[in-house]
C-alpha cells in the first residue's frame, strides 16, 4: 500500500542571533511534513503492515525533502527526528506503525547512516493542533548540543480521518551550545551512543 497524500508541507527555520550574540552560520532545522488518509480510521484492524510500508515511503521521501531544503549533501546533516499525529478516527498505534518498524532506515539513507536512534513523539488531535517532533544528533545520543525540537502546526490537518507524519533534519545543534558532553565533532557513531 502506497501512502494516499493530501498535502505536503515544507520549511526551514534559521537562528541568526540568540541573546544578542550572531550565530554564524546560522542555525537551521527543516521540517517536512506529509498529510495522508489513515486506511484504518474508524475501525479495528489487527495487521498494521500496510501502515510500516507507508512509514518506509515516507522515511524516504520526507528526509529526501529536508535535506534539500537546508540545501546540503547528505553526510552534512547533523541532527534528526520524527513524529505523527493521528486524527480522532485513528489511534496512536497508527501512529507508531508508521514511525517505528520501518520509517527509520530510509530516513538514514537520505541523511547518510545515522548510528543513534531516531527520536520521536506521537499523539491524537486535530486541525491546528501542535506537534512537536523531538532532535537528538544522528550518529550519537550523547551529544547534548543537539537535544532539540521543533513545533509544527498546519491550520486544517490532521482532519479524523488521516495522519500528520513529519521528519526533522538539522545542519547543526541547537544556537549557543555550553551544557558541556560530548560534541559533534568528537562523535564516533559506532554505537549510536557516542
Amino acid at each position: 500500500m502506497s501512502a494516499d497524500i493530501r498535502k505536503i508541507a515544507v520549511w526551514v527555520e534559521e537562528t541568526h542571533t540568540e541573546m544578542g550574540r550572531a550565530i554564524a552560520p546560522p542555525t537551521r532545522k527543516a521540517v517536512a511534513v506529509a498529510v495522508i488518509a489513515n486506511p484504518f480510521a474508524g475501525q479495528y484492524v489487527e495487521d498494521l503492515t500496510p501502515l510500516m510500508d507507508i512509514g518506509a515511503e515516507l522515511g524516504a521521501l520526507l528526509g529526501d525533502k529536508c535535506v534539500k531544503a537546508l540545501g546540503i549533501t547528505p553526510d552534512q546533516a547533523e541532527s534528526y527526528g520524527k513524529a505523527a499525529m493521528v486524527g480522532e478516527n485513528g489511534e496512536l498505534e497508527h501512529a507508531a506503525a508508521i514511525l517505528h518498524p520501518k520509517l527509520g532506515a530510509p530516513l538514514r539513507a537520505a541523511v547518510e547512516k545515522g548510528a543513534a536512534l531516531v527520536p520521536s513523539s506521537k499523539k491524537m488531535g486535530g486541525p491546528g493542533q501542535d506537534l512537536d517532533v523531538p532532535l537528538g544528533h544522528k550518529h550519537a545520543a550523547y551529544v547534548r548540543s543537539h537535544f532539540d525540537g521543533v513545533e509544527i502546526r498546519l491550520n486544517d490537518a490532521p482532519r479524523a480521518g488521516e495522519i500528520m507524519v513529519a521528519v526533522a533534519v538539522t545542519d547543526s545543534g541547537r544556537p549557543l551550545p555550553r551544557v558541556g558532553g560530548l560534541t559533534h565533532d568528537q562523535a564516533k557513531g559506532e554505537d549510536g551512543l557516542r
